[in-house]
């Protein structure tokens, strides 16, 4: 089974889905409690979801494994991305509601972490950076799009509601002040969503990381609450709630490539 898919666009834009796989392998789902191996703490059909992307010119790259994993999305080494709050890490032993993973004595290994992250994590940054340098040698620019997903209400990770768009540029530090500007413009235009920009979702380790913005490669990552497009509790994809969420991700990816 490939660790992921890549669909090579046309257009200075790479949409990175590093959240969106769901598959476990035999060996790692059998140690898991039957919660986990419902991958609770997915981002739901985020592929589906940007699937309009490809009309727009975009790439578009997403992982076939789930987080539980290994977090694509986390540094290869481990560092906490939200130093003293809580998270989850590289290999999580935890899920989002704080509960284990693991049946007990069955977590990872530091030598099992090590294969996980040369099995599953290097190949999607090795996509991950030969498509972006691609584009960018292609277009003398690209901007990277990570599209995320999560629960609206997770008291492990965040009080109360989550805004329901959430965009984060790193502090501003991975994208030109002309994009982030354009892209508050397109959320402050419209009233059908609450949205923050860096606010506790400011970008993970993939944002953060591939940023260079002095040399034509912006970063920008969108962080939606599940609610505005899918069943929290079943996880159901809601087809007509999420094409009104798509009208908006499309506008903001038009101000991206414009």
């Amino acid at each position: 089974m490939d660790t992921y898919t890549l669909h090579r666009g046309t257009a200075p834009l790479l949409v990175s889905l590093p959240h969106n796989g769901t598959a476990l392998p035999d060996d790692i789902a059998a140690r898991l409690t039957p919660e986990a191996r419902r991958v609770p703490d997915t981002d739901w059909h985020v592929a589906e979801l940007y699937a309009f992307a490809r009309d727009l010119g975009a790439s578009i790259l997403v992982p076939a494994f789930s987080r539980y994993v290994v977090d694509l999305n986390r540094p290869d080494d481990d560092v906490s991305l939200y130093p003293g709050q809580n998270t989850t890490g590289l290999c999580p032993i935890v899920r989002f509601s704080g509960d284990p993973l693991y049946l007990p004595d069955q977590q990872p290994t530091a030598e099992e972490i090590a294969v996980r992250v040369d099995t599953y994590w290097r190949p999607y940054h090795q996509a991950l950076q030969q498509e972006l340098a691609r584009l960018r040698d292609a277009h003398g620019r690209v901007v990277l799009w990570e599209g995320h997903s999560i629960r609206s209400v997770v008291p492990f990770l965040f009080e109360g509601r989550l805004p329901d768009f959430n965009l984060g540029t790193a502090g501003g530090a991975s994208c030109s002040p002309a994009l982030q500007q354009a892209l508050e413009a397109e959320l402050a235009s419209q009233q059908a969503y609450s949205f923050i920009v860096n606010g506790r979702f400011r970008g993970g380790y993939i944002t953060r990381h591939y940023a260079d913005v002095a040399n034509g490669i912006q970063t920008v990552q969108l962080e939606l609450a599940q609610l505005t497009y899918m069943d929290e509790d079943t996880f159901a994809y809601l087809p007509e709630r999420a094409a009104r969420t798509q009208g908006l991700i499309r506008r903001l990816l038009e101000r991206t490539l414009a």
